[in-house]
This record gives C-alpha cells, structure tokens and sequence, in this order.
C-alpha cells in the first residue's frame, strides 16, 4: 500500500518498525556531521537554531528514547484532515520516508530538524489557525495570540504524554468538538449521495400536494427533520418539519416554504461543509479564551447572548452593520466595562461628513435634532454657519444629539472601549428586530431588549438591578455606571454553529466573508475532494 494511504497511528507503527534510526554514533567525526547537519538545515528558524544550539545539538526526534515522541507527532499528522488542516503542509508519509532513507548522520540530522519543522507547521495551524485573519479580510479585527515556537517546542519537551500534548493544541471547547462531529457527518452524508433532488421553484403552503411537495417531503426526511412518511400533501407533520428547519436556519418559523426557505433547504451538504471547516478556522482562531462569562454576538446570526460556564443565561435579537464596505461590523474581542445611561449621540465624524454635511449646504436648519459643536465645546447657530465653503477635510464641527428618547443610541449603550467605535446600544428603530436579515446599522450593534442586557449585567453588583436602572434613566441625565466585575465580549461572525442539545445551525453569509476565507483555505491546501468543483 502506498505510504499515501496511511494514516495516524498505521503511520506511527510503520515508522516503528521500518525506523532504526539510532543515536549519532561515538565516533567524534560522525557527531560533528550529525551537528553540522542539523545546524545547518535550522539556520533559517531562530527557534529552532536556538533549541539545538542549548542542547549542544542532542537529538530529539532521533535518538531511540523519542519513539513515543515520533510516534505521536505521525499520528496527530495523521489526523490532521480530519480537523480540516492542510495535510499535504506536514504530510506524514513524506516524514516517514525521510526517516527511512536516513543512513548517515548528515542525513539523520536532516531529518531531526524536518521533524522540528512539520511538528512546528503543525502545531501554529492546529493551535491558532491556518489563516492570519487580517491578512484575508480587513474587516477581520481579531488578534490571534500565538503560542511562540519556543514555546511549543519546551511544551512537547516537557509532557508527560507526548500524544496528549499534541492533541491538545486543538481548541478544547465544546463548540469545536461538535463542529468536528459534523465535518464527519457531512463528508459521510455526501460520500453517500447527499440529500437528494432539490425542491427548486418559489412558494409552497401548507394545504397544497403534487410533485413539489413530494420534493419537498423527500429533502426533510433525508435531512432528519421528518420521519419516512408517504404523504403527499403539506399537513400538519410537514408544517412541523418545516419549521423546525426554519428555525435551525434562522429563517422565520411560520411553516410556511417561501423562497427564502426553498433557497435554503436547495443548498448542499458540500456548501454546508464549507461552512464547518471555516468555522473550525474561526474557532482556531478565537481559542480557548472566552473567559467563563463574556458576551457573544454573532453577527451572522443578528443574535446577543450572554453565556455563563457554557450556558447561554440571556439572549437578544440584534441590529448589525449593513453590507456595505464602510459599515460592516467587524470581528474583535474585548472588554466591557461600562453602560451610559441616557446617552448623548456624537455623531462618528465619517457620517458628521457624508451624510449630514451636504444635508446642511441644501439646508442649514436639516437635521435639527443635531447639536452643531465648535472646537471649543460651543453650541453653534446653524444660521451663523456658511457649510457651503466647508468639506470632508476642513469642517470644524462636530455633531452631537443631546439624550432623548429619539437619540439614535437610544436609552443606554454598553461599552467596550476599542479603536473601531463599535459598542452595543438600544435604538428607537424598534421595527428592524422583526426582519429576518437585520443588517442595517452604520457598523455598531443595536439590541432588541436593551434593558433586559443591563438589569443581566447589573445582577452581579446590586439586589434591585431594574430599580437602579430605573433610577439612572428616569433623571434623564447622561450617567456612567461602571461594572464591578467587566466581562469579555466576542463580536464573532459564524454560518455554522453547534447546539449543545439538537441539531447544527446554519446562517446565510450576509457579508461574504465565510465565502472568501474558504477560497484562502482552499489555496493554503484545506481544500477536500468532497468540496471541489
């Protein structure tokens, strides 16, 4: 059998018995050829160069007491497609052959630091991501906090069980896990013929029968939300079915297959695949840091959540950026620590310029809930102000719009401070909530149930969180409160999501970032035959 065809621990087994690899041998010239070797293939990683150079050049992959650390490294290389890594980047086989054709020390001593370099490629994808996630999408804020390679190389020097060790480096949350279980679904579910003929065509009701329901039946059931049933009309049971995958796909659950529902149910496995392996990518990259509280907003999802020891305890619809390249929301972690009751609106000066200024040089008096501000703190009359010798570059103003209950933040924004001015808010604009794609603010986040986030945030710190709340709001002035114990907030961007108990979610890519982080993958060498073409 071809040494391409092996994997994980029929790898380590091979090279355990093909592999007779010993320590460099006495003689003082063969020594000096095996550290001139292995000096020389690390020159070009300072880590690398450094860990050897410590150690006086000792092997580590190669002596005969790093079996179990050999063996290790070829099974988690083994297994590395089945976390949607880049095999062929550390192919086990090619490790394996250059073991075996190492006879002279040279040559084991380029094999000691081949060994170093796949285990280290392995280890930065496997621990934080393939992707460098700036690098493939602007909009991406996240900071990836990698392991330093010297690190990674004390660690596995220093473990117990080596395999343990390496295994580890994967992201231990649940959500991974479950994203992993459904990689292998999928690629069983599409080896298999996947779900059958689509449904295609526009609306269908409840009450109607014919060919399109039957469709309709057939995909349901073999997508596990309707048991085998040979009727063909749209009763009741399908109604249910429907629903349930309305609602596993963030689509209004009224039973009713209208386009949009069609669209989804006509998308296949492979798409759904694609958007597991980006969000093991996105999961890599967030890491285990959540912290045991903190705040998720997925704004794939139009959904805010607080989640306490991996128990979502609150949760809010939401208003996230429009899909337009000055407002979509970004993706970052951070910190919140503070809530402003009855905020003042001041108005980010990229809209002050392109939305309001021309506004003004039609009509000075336009938008006259604004306050007109001066550098010097001073309210400035519209009537004293010629905007039409003003531009983008040079207008001296800023706008502010004093708190109210039409104040575009509404009655409250919770903060996280952050470089992009993106914090969560209550809005007047109440009537988004109830839309199905909610992306339409200017990048910031807007919650459904504004007061409910903050008496949830408050109930650490006092025993009346609505009483207190109402205290600050009903004074009608603008009023810091700090919170006593701050908590982090994810802003995340997920398509594929796992539910502790029931069945995968899916979202749409409203912004088209799953779409081009999965070319980047494509490229680095995750691409799967089950997801070409």
């Amino acid at each position: 059998m071809p040494l391409s065809h092996l994997r994980g621990a029929a790898l380590a087994g091979l090279v355990a018995a093909c592999f007779g690899l010993a320590a460099p041998a006495h003689a003082e010239t063969e020594l000096t050829a095996f550290k001139q070797a292995v000096a020389a293939a690390a020159v070009q990683n300072d880590a690398i160069a450094a860990f050897y150079r410590d150690r006086d050049y000792a092997p580590f992959w190669t002596s005969a007491d790093a079996a179990a650390r050999r063996s290790a490294l070829l099974t988690v290389l083994g297994e590395a497609s089945e976390q949607g890594l880049p095999a062929a980047r550390y192919d086990p086989a090619r490790l394996v052959e250059t073991f075996r054709e190492a006879r002279t020390q040279r040559a084991i001593g380029r094999a000691e630091v081949a060994a170093m370099r796949m285990y280290l490629d392995y280890a930065h994808d496997a621990s934080r991501g393939v992707l460098t996630p700036g690098a493939v999408l602007s909009e991406i804020k996240r900071k990836v906090d990698r392991p330093a390679p010297a690190a990674l190389i004390e660690g596995l020097a220093t473990a117990p069980s080596p395999l343990a060790y390496l295994r580890g480096l994967s992201p231990q949350s649940p959500e991974y896990a479950r994203l992993m279980r459904e990689k292998i679904r999928l690629e069983r579910l599409i080896a298999e013929g996947g779900w059958g003929p689509e449904v295609g065509g526009g609306k269908i009701e409840p009450g109607q029968s014919g060919p399109r329901v039957i469709a309709l039946r057939n995909r349901l059931i073999a997508m596990g939300y309707l048991p085998r049933t040979a009727t063909q009309t749209y009763d009741a049971t399908l109604q249910k079915a429907v629903q349930a995958f309305q609602f596993d796909h963030g689509l209004s659950a009224d039973g009713i297959a209208g386009p949009s529902t069609v669209q989804e149910l006509d998308v296949p496995p492979e798409r759904r695949l694609r958007s597991v392996l980006v969000a093991m990518e996105r999961e890599r990259w967030l890491g285990d840091v959540r912290g045991d509280k903190h705040v998720l907003v997925n704004i794939a999802d139009f959904h805010a959540r607080i989640v306490d020891k991996g128990e979502v305890v609150f949760e809010t619809r939401s208003v996230v950026g429009q899909n337009a390249h000055d407002r979509r929301t970004p993706e970052f972690s951070d910190v919140m620590d503070h809530m402003v009751v009855n905020p003042t609106w001041n108005v980010p000066r990229s809209i002050a310029v392109k939305e309001y200024l021309p506004q003004f040089k039609n009509n000075p008096n336009a938008a006259g809930h604004l306050m007109l501000v001066d550098g010097a703190g001073r309210v400035v009359t519209r009537a004293a102000v010629d905007f039409t010798q003003y531009t983008a570059s040079n207008f001296p103003f800023d706008l502010k719009q004093p708190p109210s209950n039409g104040n575009a933040l509404g009655r409250v924004k919770f903060m996280f401070p952050n470089p992009y001015n993106i914090y969560l808010h209550d809005t007047p604009s109440k009537s988004l909530f109830n839309r199905e794609t909610r992306a339409f603010s200017h990048g910031c986040i807007r919650l459904g149930d504004p007061y409910d986030f903050a008496y949830a945030l408050l109930a650490t710190q006092t025993d009346d969180p609505r009483g207190f709340f109402a205290a600050k709001l009903n004074s009608g002035r603008e009023t810091r409160v700090d919170l006593e114990h701050p908590l982090p907030v994810h802003l995340i961007y997920r398509t594929a999501m796992g539910e502790p108990k029931g069945r995968m979610q899916y979202r749409r890519d409203v912004y088209g970032r799953d779409a081009a982080i999965f070319d980047a993958l494509q490229a680095a060498g995750v691409a799967l035959p089950e997801v070409q073409g």
